[in-house]
């Protein structure tokens, strides 16, 4: 992907310039979180439930916590599972893809019957099983999104491992007896890479609606510890008085999980025209 086809797209399609200035300035905020001289749990009575003002833009919570740094540090876990989730989740997906492609025969058809499997039982009715087995917390929500969301990320490089391999210049490589993991690093995995990078930002998407889908159950991530799924909880019961309590965390997720989706089409639709 060369610099000028970036620009060409990006100049030529508007709207990708939105998500990607959010994404950016949300992710230097998040980064830049800990910097800020605002304690996030830092609570103070005489300002319970306060609307957004010049002193707290985005108000206080029903404790008097301060609800934009609330809001920054919930977007760093939320950002944090995602991201991580999807690393999780696209790596055993590309293993189990390209494995399954490439030699085919049995072990193709044994791998895609276990992703059968896996994909035929409701995933968030399992996701939201183990987290209440396992202990409820940033490492279990990460493992259990990213070991259980994997399945259609394997699909999509299998499919694509089915069509490269029979490419003349794989089959060349197997002629003249390449080994097998040499010929997946040198020829498979760049080939189905693009494909990868935009399965990968549609995962981060899917990642952080999940963590705050189990957040807001009380099964994700657990107090103080704010999460944009937490908050959501947490507002239930200051939705009359309070309303922006939820209305914030909420847009901020919309926005969040648009603008990545958005910059998954950015990615198919460079990919594309260099294809």
């Amino acid at each position: 992907m060369n610099e000028k086809k970036w620009r060409t797209t990006l100049k030529n399609n508007k709207i990708y310039w939105f998500p990607i200035i959010f994404l950016v300035g949300l992710s230097l905020l998040a980064l830049l979180a800990p910097l800020l001289p605002i304690d996030p749990n830092a609570t103070d009575v005489a300002q319970m439930s306060t609307p957004p003002n010049t002193a707290h833009i985005f108000g206080t919570d029903e404790v008097g916590r301060d609800y934009f740094i609330r809001v920054v540090y919930g977007g760093r876990i939320s950002l944090l599972v995602g991201i991580l989730a999807m690393f999780a989740s696209t790596l055993i997906g590309t293993f189990i893809g390209i494995v399954s492609g490439y030699f085919g025969g049995k072990i193709d058809s044994l791998l895609m019957r276990f992703v059968d499997i896996l994909s035929s039982i409701p995933w968030l009715v399992l996701v939201i099983v183990l987290s209440v087995l396992l202990k409820p917390g940033l490492v279990t929500i990460i493992f259990v999104i990213g070991c259980f969301s994997w399945m259609n990320i394997a699909r999509l490089i299998r499919a694509e491992t089915l069509s490269v391999k029979e490419r003349e210049y794989v089959i060349y490589a197997q002629f003249i007896g390449e080994k097998n993991s040499k010929i997946i690093m040198k020829h498979i995995f760049p080939a189905v890479l693009p494909t990868l990078i935009v399965a990968a930002t549609g995962s981060i998407s899917s990642a952080i609606m999940t963590e705050s889908a189990l957040s807001f159950l009380g099964v994700g991530i657990q107090p103080p510890t704010a999460s944009w799924g937490s908050l959501l909880q947490n507002a239930q019961a200051s939705l009359q008085n309070a309303p922006y309590m939820a209305i914030l965390p909420g847009l901020f997720i919309i926005l969040t999980v648009y603008s990545f989706n958005s910059l998954g089409n950015y990615l198919r639709e460079i990919t594309s025209v260099e294809g």
